[in-house]
């Protein structure tokens, strides 16, 4: 009941997230290894980006994990890995930039990043019972259940999709401030642009493999044409 033709439809997103996570892997640690020439630290980008935006009481914390670094809309804090907070290299500088990017999105209204934040409770309602309400559809034979378990579904395909511009923008905005305020010359940005991309192939990696697991519940329930006979 649960293995047939549509389980093949996740093959290509699972390739594709295997080649990201080794992509960002290997690229973060290949650039946290190149100093930056003016030995600036990922917390004094982030401070600096922070206060010339006007954020001067948006704080910036150390947190623990690697690549763990991330920016809290809830608290308005910023929260560094200890390797970006201390460190100076490129890869450094750019996550930091590229987190604080969120808290200036945040601060001026950036719409996507405004949508995200709206739908990440049904997000999280819906990443823990889609799978469950749509398994539970079958076993009873219910229509109503598949359909509301596809529809949450859909929710979590729209928040990875909103994503991507929200991530994609606060790159840009690393990025052109890394560069336009002289933390970085034209060479070491083209090495910090490397890790922000692979970075970013993480989240279209995570929006693909969204899209075709609502795919293969679409089949499965027999939407498309695709249920057991």
């Amino acid at each position: 009941m649960f293995f047939g033709f549509w389980d093949f439809v996740l093959i290509p997103a699972i390739l594709v997230s295997l080649y990201a996570s080794s992509k960002v892997n290997s690229t973060y640690k290949q650039y946290s290894q190149v100093p930056s020439k003016r030995g600036f630290t990922g917390a004094d980008v982030a401070r600096f980006i922070l206060n010339q935006n006007g954020l001067h009481d948006v704080p910036i914390e150390v947190t623990g994990g690697h690549l763990s670094d991330h920016y809290d809309p809830r608290a308005r804090v910023v929260r560094l890995s200890q390797d970006v907070y201390y460190g100076s290299s490129l890869a450094s500088l750019g996550v930091a930039a590229h987190e604080v990017g969120h808290a200036v999105q945040h601060d001026t209204g950036y719409l996507p990043l405004y949508v995200r934040n709206t739908v990440i409770p049904v997000t999280q309602f819906g990443s823990t019972a889609a799978i469950p309400l749509f398994i539970l559809g079958i076993f009873v034979s219910s229509e109503t259940l598949m359909g509301l378990g596809i529809v949450l579904f859909s929710a979590i395909v729209f928040f990875q999709m909103v994503t991507l511009p929200v991530e994609f923008n606060a790159s840009s905005r690393a990025l052109a401030t890394l560069g336009g305020e002289g933390f970085l010359d034209e060479v070491e940005l083209k090495g910090t642009s490397k890790v922000l991309q692979a970075a970013a192939l993480t989240y279209v990696a995570a929006a693909l493999t969204s899209v075709m697991e609502l795919l293969r519940l679409l089949l499965m329930s027999g939407i498309l044409g695709g249920s057991d006979d």
